[in-house]
């Protein structure tokens, strides 16, 4: 039996160049799991859009006329608060990045990312969960050092409260590992992760796993 378009995830497109936006929906229409409601050549259609329809994913343009994809990110995550915001862009400074993330944006996506690897980030951001291309977190990790050398680590870099196990589960979410991937590599149930996930943003007062995994890279947790 197909799945409906309620089963499926619903995405919605944005991005001002009508060939980005035909070249992306070709692709994903050939996934089953995941159905484009619409799409928007601007921000402000875009939050109009995601008031009407409250999609569970939007892949967001950033650089666009009149309302920008920051601006988009924004007044989306405050009209409708479960619909998850992957950038999807050219631009790979730091002045762009970090005042995404900062609006609400869950994952930050260059557009030389290969057609499954999107489709998968798609897959990650419906069940809340980050990516970052690898070369964006390089310029969070930067960022949040300020171009100053880091001192050396130290054997533990988290301090307690954290468990062994918590360190292990934190390391795994700033890699862009799922619950059910986080579980298989652990051996444990993706029950039991949740609860590890739900204790780390706890326990290091962050509100979602992007923040955990800035946070890891940034004390050390992981390294490139």
């Amino acid at each position: 039996m197909s799945e409906t378009v309620s089963e499926r995830i619903t995405l919605l497109l944005v991005d001002d160049h009508a060939l980005v936006r035909q070249g992306v929906r070709a692709f994903i229409e050939t996934q089953p799991d995941i159905a484009v409601v619409s799409e928007s050549d601007s921000g402000g259609q875009a939050v109009a859009l995601c008031a009407d329809l409250a999609p569970d994913v939007v892949l967001m343009d950033l650089i666009m006329p009149g309302m920008d994809g920051v601006e988009a990110t924004r007044q989306v995550k405050a009209i409708s608060p479960r619909t998850q915001v992957i950038i999807l862009t050219s631009y790979h400074e730091d002045e762009h990045i970090l005042p995404a993330m900062r609006a609400g944006a869950l994952s930050y996506l260059l557009k030389d990312v290969g057609p499954e690897e999107l489709a998968q980030a798609v897959r990650k951001a419906a069940r809340g969960e980050v990516v970052l291309h690898p070369r964006v977190a390089a310029q969070v990790i930067q960022a949040l050092h300020g171009g100053a050398p880091k001192p050396a680590a130290p054997a533990s870099p988290v301090e307690p409260p954290l468990t062994a196990r918590e360190i292990e589960v934190l390391r795994l979410i700033a890699e862009g590992r799922s619950n059910h991937e986080i579980a298989d590599a652990l051996f444990v149930s993706e029950k039991t992760v949740k609860s590890h996930v739900s204790n780390i943003l706890s326990k290091l007062h962050l509100a979602d796993r992007t923040q955990a995994a800035v946070y890891a890279w940034r004390e050390g947790v992981v390294t490139r």
